[in-house]
């Protein structure tokens, strides 16, 4: 079976056909990332006038680079949300159209739910699972049961960590985004730990983040050492990480799993896979991180998501619109 996924609810309008929910067929993308690195971040209704000027390009061109016509697609998924409400909407009405011109099933995807099945394109998915989803806005742990079958066991009180990073670079004069540029001077200070920032300890049990304090203490740590900015972008990095294994950890102690997988586009950050991947061979857990290509926002991983919604039986309306908010909690069709 295949899925034509369509992904736009922030600054990438992309675009992929996956068979089954795992082999890649063809993929494409085009990023507003450029533009709004005049601005040092997204700007909504710019992101939205780029989707519209970009999906029909990203859409006609995977489908001629690969030579597949409507008659080759099963089903049409889109990120139905959560994310910047103009660029959603763009993404769900060109879907809409597009699955009513061509009689397609239309299938509305949750976007961190997509994050986590971008695994699925590497092997299968083997559960049960701890899973962390690390993205720009977004953080999540979640006890990952089955397809359909999820509990969100903790999630961002205020800052995601992705904006933490942004945030800090733009603290540093970085652009954005800002996660790369913080990881790339942090790789350039020295071994030795010379400064640390607060990890947010919220109340006994809680497996919650909160990156809001972290950057206020990282404003104060480079104001008072404006001199020494990689050992500055060094503990900031540390502190972020440290937060989401801390979780993570507490999460096994109650959940036990084999398996761990990694999402999001923060999932790309070195220090953090190394962590991860450390704490697992301690634990005898296998860690399962997605190629870099697929931690950001891409349209395979929506066709994917959306492969195994429409297996559960879930299909979109036309009378449906973008959810933001839509808790990830939400999408547990087996009532998880």
């Amino acid at each position: 079976m295949r899925i034509l996924g369509i992904e736009s609810s922030c600054d990438d309008t992309a675009g992929a056909v996956v068979e089954d929910g795992r082999q890649l067929i063809v993929a494409e993308r085009l990023s507003s990332s450029s533009l709004q690195r005049r601005f040092g971040g997204i700007v909504p209704e710019v992101a939205a006038r780029e989707h519209t000027l970009a999906v029909l390009p990203v859409v006609a061109g995977l489908m001629e680079s690969a030579k597949l016509d409507q008659s080759d697609i099963d089903a049409v998924a889109v990120t139905q949300g959560p994310g910047l409400i103009g660029a959603l909407l763009v993404g769900v009405t060109f879907a809409k159209a597009l699955a009513l011109a061509w009689h397609k099933p239309l299938i509305g995807v949750h976007h961190l739910e997509a994050h986590m099945y971008v695994n699925a394109l590497v092997e299968p998915i083997q559960f049960p699972a701890l899973v962390l989803v690390v993205s720009g806005g977004h953080t999540s742990l979640v006890y990952w049961r089955d397809h359909g079958d999820l509990t969100v066991l903790g999630s961002t009180r205020d800052d995601a960590a992705g904006e933490a990073f942004d945030k800090g670079a733009r603290i540093l004069g970085l652009s954005y985004p800002g996660g790369p540029e913080i990881e790339k001077l942090a790789a350039t200070a020295p071994s030795e730990v010379l400064f640390s920032l607060p990890v947010a300890r919220l109340e006994a049990g809680s497996l919650d983040f909160s990156f809001s304090g972290v950057k206020t203490a990282f404003s104060a740590l480079v104001k008072a050492h404006s001199e020494a900015r990689a050992e500055c972008a060094k503990a900031l990095e540390d502190a972020i990480v440290e937060a989401l294994c801390r979780n993570l950890n507490m999460a096994y102690e109650h959940y036990p799993v084999h398996q761990v997988y990694l999402a999001g586009g923060v999932a790309a950050n070195t220090r953090l896979q190394e962590r991860v991947r450390e704490w697992g061979r301690c634990h005898g857990v296998a860690v399962h991180v997605p190629p870099r290509e697929y931690c950001t926002d891409n349209g395979a991983m929506v066709a994917a998501a959306g492969y195994y919604r429409y297996r559960l039986g879930y299909a979109m309306s036309m009378a449906d619109g973008p959810l933001t908010p839509w808790p990830l909690q939400n999408v547990s069709i087996k009532g998880g």
